[in-house]
């Protein structure tokens, strides 16, 4: 008899709970705490969706009526059924070390392809022009770095070159690192952001706090790293919270929701009638760069794309008309 993967107490201690053993396999391959909790919640879901029966007694049929319920009735996107899709395989895979025969005849969900949204210069200074404090300096940095927000907020202190005028990416998309550029005109403002992370670092330090989190297991490798200026956020938060890994209070970096609130007041406020997201910072950067004439190879290293097909989308959003084709009407000359 399986244990029920809900009851507390119905699994002995040498037979974890399933969604424990889950929750294990998730943080031996280092995934990240979104991944973690996302993974949790489908499986979550999917079990419920079957009246609760153990994962273990159900195979593709079930995989796929579950999906299918998402799309039918729930009506939700092709990135999240996918997504749902990789936390069900991974539990058969990574956690039961279930063989799947049943895999290559599931329908899997094809994410549509979208032109990126892209603001136009104009549009650009406008929207910055209406942020200041932090948030205008992270929008700008977004700009005129191509990060995604998450690379923003998880910058450390040892990863911004001021004099070279670079940014190291660490764990980027892909778990890969890469380097981009730091802004000329950002050297002065994310010198003085320094300054003012540097006074919590100390007050810290003062009331004996925690250090910041490390990655990759590495504060068992280097102890006292993580209490180390270097390691320190960039941006970090104004108070502490609770690591939900480990129970440790200590200082996290700023919340992302925060700057995206901020940058779409501004949007509003600046008349950009399209939907603007923090991720537009970073198409607008990638955009305008190709329309200055930068080679799309460079482009694609500063933004970490694994493959250049992936950049080369930005050929298709850039201010000069479809294709960059010109209009045989514009060329008769009539005006009327």
């Amino acid at each position: 008899m399986k244990p029920d993967i809900h009851s507390p107490g119905a699994a002995s201690p040498a037979q974890p709970r399933l969604l424990d053993r889950m929750r294990d396999a998730i943080r031996v391959r280092n995934y990240s705490v979104r991944t973690e909790k996302s993974y949790l919640g489908w499986v979550r879901r999917y079990i419920r969706f079957h009246g609760l029966r153990h994962p273990a007694d159900m195979g593709g049929v079930e995989v796929e009526a579950f999906l299918s319920h998402l799309v039918s009735q729930r009506d939700v996107a092709a990135a999240t059924q996918q997504q749902a899709l990789a936390a069900i395989l991974f539990l058969y895979r990574d956690v039961l070390g279930v063989q799947l025969p049943w895999l290559d005849n599931i329908v899997r969900p094809r994410k549509p392809r979208r032109l990126p949204t892209v603001l136009n210069r104009d549009e650009v200074m406008r929207v910055l022009a209406l942020m200041d404090g932090r948030h205008g300096l992270m929008a700008r940095l977004l700009y005129g770095s191509g990060m995604r927000l998450m690379e923003c907020l998880r910058l450390r202190v040892k990863d911004v070159d001021l004099q070279r005028r670079e940014i190291m990416v660490r764990e980027g998309k892909g778990n890969k690192d890469r380097v981009t550029v730091l802004p000329e005109t950002l050297v002065a403002p994310l010198a003085a952001e320094l300054q003012r992370a540097r006074a919590l670092f100390e007050l810290d330090q003062a009331q004996g706090r925690a250090g910041v989190f490390m990655p990759d297991a590495l504060d068992r490798k280097y102890p006292a790293a993580g209490a180390s200026w270097g390691w320190f956020w960039v941006f970090p938060a104004g108070g502490h919270s609770v690591d939900p890994r480990t129970g440790v209070v200590r200082r996290h970096h700023m919340h992302e929701k925060s700057l995206q609130r901020a940058l779409q007041i501004a949007s509003r406020q600046a008349g950009v009638t399209r939907q603007v997201s923090v991720h537009t910072l970073r198409h607008s950067f990638a955009t305008h760069l190709l329309d200055s004439g930068q080679d799309i190879r460079t482009i694609q290293q500063l933004l970490g794309h694994a493959d250049v097909s992936t950049t080369m989308i930005y050929t298709h959003v850039l201010n000069r008309g479809a294709h960059g084709v010109r209009s045989p009407l514009d060329a008769l000359g009539m005006v009327r």
